[in-house]
């Protein structure tokens, strides 16, 4: 059994985003996402794969196509394949997010 605990994954980098990596298949990844305040994922999109966002800690700003709203602890975004999504640590304290894609991205 491959057991990870979601307290370990709390790298967090000055210059940009951290992406942990839990798991990882050719079905799907999943990640924990840590940034600093400020720190953004640019809005961007996936022709094929779905994402979803579930925020562990922190408050961030989710831009699902148009609609836009900070979200904290709890929330979980989705994201569907071909609409653009990014992401921005925009509180005051670290942000860390649980992140699930599948299929993964075609360069990954």
């Amino acid at each position: 059994m491959d057991v990870r605990y979601l307290s370990d994954f709390q790298g967090f980098s000055a210059e940009k985003l951290q992406k942990h990596n839990l798991f990882k298949s050719e079905r799907f990844f999943l990640d924990v996402y840590c940034l600093t305040p400020g720190q953004s994922q640019k809005p961007h999109r996936h022709a094929t794969s779905d994402k979803v966002y579930l925020v562990l800690e922190g408050r961030c700003r989710f831009r699902i196509g148009t609609d836009e709203a900070s979200h904290g602890p709890g929330a979980a975004i989705s994201a569907p394949a071909g609409v653009e999504h990014g992401v921005t640590n925009d509180g005051p304290d670290n942000a860390r997010l649980l992140v699930l894609m599948t299929p993964p991205p075609e360069h990954a």
